[in-house]
């Protein structure tokens, strides 16, 4: 083959490349998807902590642990949005509920999805609808804005189109707002559309479609001494407690609120001053 052919051979490949071969389910426990090319990458070791360490939260910890624990029996579940304050424990919620039902002994896979992916959503679940073995997919902070696009992807992964949801797989998706777009975009929309009712019917739908809202509340002062007296005795960090208490008022005063996150900030900040590696 000329030189020239072979020039035109290369690039019609790069423009239509061959499918990727199956993904490996049995490389990993969790793996991230990732685009161009499209592939499932494995992560050895998931970043999180115990279920019990995550304070204040406990029916949205009890509810998502059943309907995670249903689904992996191979019964019905509801997909789940876990909405609320930052910093609750949301994102490490999904987590520790897949470290939970992997400890009783039940076959999970745990895939996350980024949002700036959603548009490649189907080829995933095209994956995945053929491996046999049962998922959550994870999306953690989604959002969308007025003009976002992203939101028509999603609906395929919950309840719409003609394929719908694979019955392998369970969709869990992580937002600061409860109808997944911001209020004032909402209300502009409303005030400027012929038909306001209608105006972001469509978008707001797309949260509807969630079996499960689950809400994140911020947390109170006896919550947040609990989160960090519950990480000092994990990791055997044995201190004064009222000595504790009064530096972490003053760690979550100087930061102007308390959550889950500014808890652990703070044990990471004792913890390193006392010498102990986390």
């Amino acid at each position: 083959m000329s030189d020239p052919l072979i020039r035109i051979a290369e690039a019609l490949e790069r423009l239509a490349p061959a499918p990727a071969p199956a993904p490996d389910f049995g490389a990993a426990e969790a793996f991230v998807w990732a685009t161009a090319p499209d592939r499932l990458v494995p992560v050895v070791s998931v970043n999180r902590v115990d279920l019990a360490l995550l304070k204040g939260i406990d029916r949205a910890r009890d509810t998502l642990l059943a309907n995670t624990l249903q689904f992996a029996r191979g019964a019905a579940a509801n997909n789940a949005l876990l909405w609320g304050a930052r910093g609750m424990g949301k994102s490490s919620l999904v987590k520790a509920v897949h470290a939970e039902v992997l400890r009783q002994g039940l076959p999970l896979k745990l895939v996350e999805l980024a949002r700036e992916d959603l548009a490649s959503v189907g080829r995933l679940l095209n994956h995945l609808r053929a491996s046999g073995q049962r998922f959550v997919l994870f999306c953690d902070d989604l959002s969308f804005s007025h003009d976002d696009q992203h939101y028509k992807s999603l609906k395929a992964v919950l309840d719409g189109g003609i394929e719908g949801r694979p019955a392998n797989v369970l969709f869990y998706a992580t937002s600061n707002r409860r109808h997944l777009m911001p209020r004032d975009m909402i209300e502009n929309e409303r005030s400027t559309a012929i038909n306001p009712s209608e105006a972001v019917e469509e978008k707001v739908s797309l949260s509807d479609r969630f079996g499960l809202w689950l809400g994140f509340h911020p947390c109170d002062q006896d919550e947040f001494f609990a989160m960090i007296e519950g990480y000092c005795a994990a990791h055997g960090l044995d201190l004064d407690p009222e000595a504790v208490r009064a530096e972490a008022v003053e760690w979550y005063r100087t930061r102007g609120s308390r959550s889950g996150r500014v808890a652990w900030q703070f044990f990471t900040d004792l913890a390193g001053r006392h010498g102990i590696a986390l």
